[in-house]
């Protein structure tokens, strides 16, 4: 059997890594799986593609189709281009896509198109919102996938309204959390650590980067700027995505405990995530991390493709409103912060239940 695994965006690394080490173990058993690795280039700051790679011990990929950034159709198209080429030089029997980055719609319309079999992990997960770029690549892939792994119940509701037949559909948990849980011992200690003298739940930190959130300059000022003021004196540290980067006034660096630095490799992220006060984001990925490590999170959205965070997790929505922001980061320096559970499956074992279910499909 075959395999094309994609990765495209900071997220999809931390979920190949995973698959690709229980593959491996499948082939030591005598499994005949083979990989090959395609990265699409969609992220190229090193801080968000190649550290991925080292740290979380995924061998470099077999291609990089380097598309690097674009507007939406323009890099969607370029990688179309690019990842046909490779599948004409390299076909397979299954394509496997994870998330929803232009990456995982690009490769599942490419793939469908050459007669190849689509595999989804993160299947099913909507937010409902149209606007947002991912629902977009979310619901197309969707509608191609021929193998649906999902991370949820609210995830195997969404298939089966859409109508998908029962028996496509496996419940196989969050594959992200099967890295959180192999690397949480090898978690490192950033630089800003000690310049910014950081200590366990004495700081938060926050990242944005969602267009509807950071495309206006004064509405970016002005919500840092209050967060800052509200944890004051506590630091508030800030990885500044590349797309938010451009965004940012140069009044914000004059604020004394903001501390804005460069993107940071997944072990040192998760290190500040660990021992944060509080986590304050727009990013769905975070909020997983944060209710994992049982870290307030408050994210700055409307709404959520992962309602388990907030039903049971340790995720609350704000969306954009200061008032809300300041009730929940009041509550969090008032210790009356949410309490949560980790939701089902989310057991670091979701890649082994991945590759059994392949074997099991394609009766290897």
């Amino acid at each position: 059997m075959k395999i094309t695994i994609i990765a495209g965006a900071r997220p999809n690394f931390m979920k190949i890594a995973p698959l690709i080490k229980s593959i491996k173990k499948r082939q030591q058993e005598g499994f005949p799986i083979t990989f090959r690795l395609v990265h699409t280039g969609q992220h190229y700051d090193k801080n968000l593609s190649d550290t991925f790679f080292e740290e979380l011990n995924i061998p470099f990929p077999d291609t990089n189709l380097d598309v690097k950034s674009g507007s939406q159709a323009e890099q969607t198209g370029k990688i179309m281009i690019a990842f046909e080429k490779e599948l004409l030089e390299n076909p397979c029997d299954l394509v496997i896509v994870v998330g929803d980055v232009n990456s995982t719609m690009a490769c599942s319309i490419v793939a469908k198109k050459e007669g190849c079999k689509v595999a989804h992990i993160e299947a099913g997960i909507r937010s409902g919102d149209l606007a947002m770029p991912e629902e977009i690549n979310r619901i197309v892939t969707d509608s191609l996938t021929d193998y649906y792994f999902t991370t949820s119940h609210y995830a195997n509701q969404n298939l089966k309204r859409s109508g998908i037949d029962n028996e496509k559909i496996f419940f196989v948990g969050n594959i992200m959390i099967d890295t959180l849980r192999a690397h949480e011992a090898n978690l490192k200690q950033p630089p800003i650590w000690e310049k910014a003298k950081l200590k366990n739940d004495n700081y938060f930190v926050i990242t944005m980067h969602r267009p509807r959130n950071v495309n206006s300059k004064e509405k970016l000022t002005i919500i840092i700027s209050k967060i800052a003021s509200l944890i004051y004196p506590l630091p508030l540290i800030f990885p500044v995505h590349p797309r938010t980067f451009k965004m940012l006034d140069k009044e914000l660096s004059e604020i004394e405990n903001l501390y804005l630095i460069d993107p940071l490799g997944y072990l040192s992220f998760n290190f500040l995530v660990k021992y944060a006060k509080g986590i304050i984001t727009d990013s769905g990925g975070i909020t997983e991390e944060a209710t994992v490590l049982n870290v307030p999170c408050i994210t700055l959205r409307e709404n959520t493709e992962r309602p388990e965070t907030c039903e049971i997790g340790t995720n609350v929505l704000v969306g954009t409103d200061l008032e809300k922001i300041t009730k929940e980061i009041d509550n969090i320096q008032n210790n009356k912060r949410k309490k949560g559970q980790i939701p089902i499956l989310w057991d670091g074992k979701t890649a082994d239940r991945i590759t059994a279910s392949l074997i099991e499909i394609f009766k290897l």
